[in-house]
């Protein structure tokens, strides 16, 4: 995966078409991130480099509850191709 602006705006496309509000503010955030599930809101932190962005949003899309059919066709693949890497990890 590429670290490049282009690649954090795939990946924050994906949660925000899931109808979670992601915003970036200071914080002591020990994972990069903190999820307010009742309000479906994604903090993540804004002091993190371009490639810390990135690698957050990595970790974090798998433990969002995301309904695929709200999504594009473009991050549709995306998302799948962070499940399958996941997945493919995991075994």
């Amino acid at each position: 995966m590429r670290y490049t602006q282009t690649t954090l705006d795939k990946l924050e496309a994906i949660p925000e078409q899931a109808g979670y509000v992601l915003r970036y503010e200071k914080g002591t955030f020990q994972s990069g991130y903190c999820i307010l599930e009742e309000k479906k809101v994604v903090v993540l932190n804004k002091f993190l480099p371009t490639e810390g962005r990135i690698n957050t949003l990595f970790d974090l899309i798998p433990q969002l509850d995301i309904n695929t059919e709200l999504l594009t066709e473009e991050s549709k693949r995306l998302y799948m191709d962070i499940i399958s890497k996941l997945e493919a990890e995991e075994n």
